[in-house]
């Protein structure tokens, strides 16, 4: 019976201690989960482009720049815990014999000496007590350490030390560290450069690598540990004498005014190398004497798949040299509204084969007569300054014609564009809508190249507007253009895909744009699959060119961050050039997946003698002449007025042979004449064989502007 008594008593007291050890390994559990936060908010937050190469790495909530080691190398492994830890496999994170004879030593020379294990060292780091050593703290810290050592690996507590402990220069971690003082990664250090790190552990401020008192120290441990360091050069130098350590690349100034916000590490979509590239690129043409008086400009490149909900923004790159202070090089160009020029003619041409229009439907080049809100008149000029007559849609968007595409926009309707810009693409403008007018055609509308760009890919996603997506981590991140008014998040269908591939049809058209762009041009490529538009605007102060295939687009913006003109430069000539060698590059990149456009469902119409696309529902002749000018008098125009000088001439043109008359008299028949204009108001009448006839009004006035000086 007493034998029993005892067997129950010990079998008591074990459930006792197991059920305590129990409690005390629940009781600590939310002092192991408070230290692994506190270890997660030691790194920096670190920007990552989409191949994992860093782009920029800010200081922690300390000031230091910290950065996770994947692996924590075997040789600094090794020497660490000789040097701070001999027993560190053995014990749970408290050396009760090191406790035992440092509390002697306190006891006999009243001196209290450290006595810390690794595990220790990392809890009163991860507190922030590295300045506050009391009993108190100590006896806290013995708990987190409990709790660490109870909860975590060895592996992984050493881990977590080398990420945290400070080594002197703003540098925590032993990755940081070693790229800071050697220029190599922890991996490739050498035994002299592990123990220069382990001797600047207890006074990381007077014993960082390459000061004199971590020279002496580290030969100490060297002695201590019987290591022999007689032949190894690779010591600290200088921190001068090493290549220029950056935490900030160049791809960091763009990424840095895009608003991504970055707490932790962000994984961008940017591809830091490609933008790089692009950046030489830029650097090299503007340097180059065909740019003689060009300072600045601008690359964009956005990723694109037909099979996926979102665009990707690959590279931006808004400078050629982030580094230099002078002629706006300190400027995001491609986030800088400029007047986009001839780039806005797509989405005009794109609206008129929505209301009906087709690119084989004819439109007269001539000189048109408009009234605009201020009370003037607008003659709008193409390019060139001259008249091409009877001309297709095809011809005139191929050819960047002006006057074609104020008819065509006129044809559209100002209010109706101005809809489709403002609530459809949800396009927030520098200045109302309305104030543009028909000058939208003529390139007054401004936009900067990342806005710009990322509508451009309505056209190669078939009338669909992406997301555009900067971040895949910690959550994937969309970005807004600056300026549009609302986020886009999810694919929006803004013009139907018939009316787009049109469009594309005539962009990747290299041969009806001959007239105007020549045979040899910047915006002929190894490859045709591909669909181009340019863009010069008022007196050479912007050169645009915008292209893309079915899998990246490029835009590219020329100037002055003064705008101050360009020399003549064209976006052929200027922005064209840049394009071309962005484009040859990319098609010659893994990002080329060589996908072709997608033409299917359109109708090809014979127009006499060439071929032009439509589609398959088109009643051909009525479409073609669905904006045909049919009025007779082609100058000069109802209400002119004119100042003349003695001798002078006024132009009497006709759509065909007629007969003119001046005021009721007879002048002359023809389609081109002259006529010597008296001082006065005149009605001026044409009339055909056929009986067809146009009247218009014209003042005439004395030119008082001349004279004799």
């Amino acid at each position: 019976m007493p034998t029993i008594t005892i067997s129950r008593i010990k079998t008591s007291r074990i459930v006792i201690v197991l059920l305590l050890l129990f409690l005390v390994y629940g009781a600590v559990y939310p002092l192991n989960a408070e230290l692994k936060s506190f270890y997660a908010k030691q790194f920096s937050p670190v920007i990552v482009d989409r191949n994992g190469e860093r782009i920029s790495l800010n200081p922690n909530y300390r000031g230091y720049y910290a950065e996770d080691v994947n692996q924590v190398p075997e040789n600094f492994k090794e020497l660490l815990i000789k040097k701070e830890d001999r027993f560190f496999y053995y014990h749970l994170g408290i050396n009760p014999f090191s406790v035992f004879r440092d509390g002697l030593q306190a006891l006999l020379s009243w001196k209290l000496r450290g006595s810390s294990t690794l595990t220790q060292q990392l809890v009163k780091n991860l507190l922030g007590n590295e300045n506050r050593r009391t009993v108190k703290n100590k006896i806290i810290e013995a708990l987190y350490t409990l709790a660490l050592e109870l909860y975590t690996s060895k592996d992984q507590i050493l881990k977590m030390y080398a990420n945290t402990v400070y080594f002197g220069n703003q540098m925590q971690g032993v990755k940081e560290a070693s790229l800071y003082y050697y220029g190599r990664t922890p991996e490739a250090l050498a035994k002299t450069q592990t123990l220069e790190l382990l001797a600047a552990l207890n006074n990381p401020s007077a014993r960082y690598p390459g000061a004199k008192k971590n020279e002496e120290f580290t030969a100490i441990l060297a002695d201590k540990f019987g290591i022999d360091t007689y032949g190894e050069i690779e010591k600290t130098q200088p921190r001068e004498n090493l290549a220029p350590y950056t935490r900030k690349t160049n791809p960091s100034f763009e990424v840095g005014t895009l608003n991504t916000s970055c707490e932790d590490k962000c994984a961008l979509t940017i591809d830091a190398s490609l933008t790089e590239t692009l950046r030489n690129i830029l650097q090299t043409n503007l340097k180059s004497a065909a740019f003689r008086g060009v300072d600045n400009g601008a690359i964009v490149v956005i990723k694109l798949s037909p099979d996926s909900s979102e665009n990707e923004l690959l590279a931006v790159v808004g400078t050629p040299d982030p580094s230099a202070n002078y002629q706006g090089k300190q400027i995001n160009m491609a986030l800088k509204a400029r007047p986009i020029g001839s780039t806005a003619k797509p989405f005009i041409y794109a609206k008129a084969f929505e209301k009906g229009a087709r690119p084989y439907t004819l439109v007269d080049d001539r000189e048109y007569k408009y009234k605009i809100g201020t009370g003037f008149y607008l003659y709008p000029k193409n390019f060139d300054g001259k008249y091409r007559g009877i001309v297709t849609l095809h011809q005139a968007l191929s050819n960047s014609l002006n006057v074609p595409t104020v008819k065509t926009l006129d044809f559209v309707g100002v209010d109706d564009f101005n809809n489709f810009l403002q609530n459809t693409l949800q396009f927030y403008p520098r200045q109302k809508l309305e104030n543009y007018e028909l000058g939208i055609a003529l390139g007054g509308l401004e936009m900067d190249l990342l806005t710009l760009s990322h509508y451009f890919t309505i056209f190669p996603n078939e009338g669909i507007l992406k997301p555009l997506k900067i971040a895949d981590a910690p959550r994937v991140t969309y970005l807004q253009p600056p300026m549009t008014t609302a986020l886009t998040t999810a694919p929006k269908k803004v013009v139907d895909a018939k009316f787009i591939k049109l469009v594309n049809k005539i962009l990747s058209d290299r041969v009806t744009g001959v007239d105007q762009f020549g045979l040899k041009s910047n915006l002929n490529l190894t490859q045709s699959n591909y669909a181009v538009k340019t863009g010069t605007t008022y007196n050479f102060h912007d050169s645009w060119a915008i292209g893309y295939t079915p899998d990246f687009l490029v835009g590219v913006w020329v100037g002055n961050s003064s705008n101050q003109p360009i020399r003549q430069i064209t976006g052929q000539q200027g922005a064209g050039k840049i394009w071309h060698d962005a484009m040859e590059f990319l098609l010659n990149s893994p990002y080329n997946k060589k996908s072709e456009f997608n033409f299917d469902g359109l109708k090809e119409f014979d127009t006499g003698g060439t071929l032009d696309c439509g589609l398959p529902n088109d009643h051909y002749q009525s479409v073609r002449n669905l904006i045909e000018d049919n009025g007779l008098i082609l100058e000069p125009h109802n209400g002119d007025v004119f100042a003349v000088e003695s001798g002078a001439t006024v132009p009497l043109h006709s759509r065909e042979e007629a007969n003119w008359y001046i005021d009721g008299k007879f002048l002359d028949a023809g389609d081109d004449l002259s006529w010597p204009p008296a001082i006065g108001v005149h009605q001026i009448l044409a009339e055909t064989k056929n009986g067809k006839k146009e009247k218009v009004e014209i003042e005439i006035t004395k030119d008082d502007t001349t004279g004799t000086p």
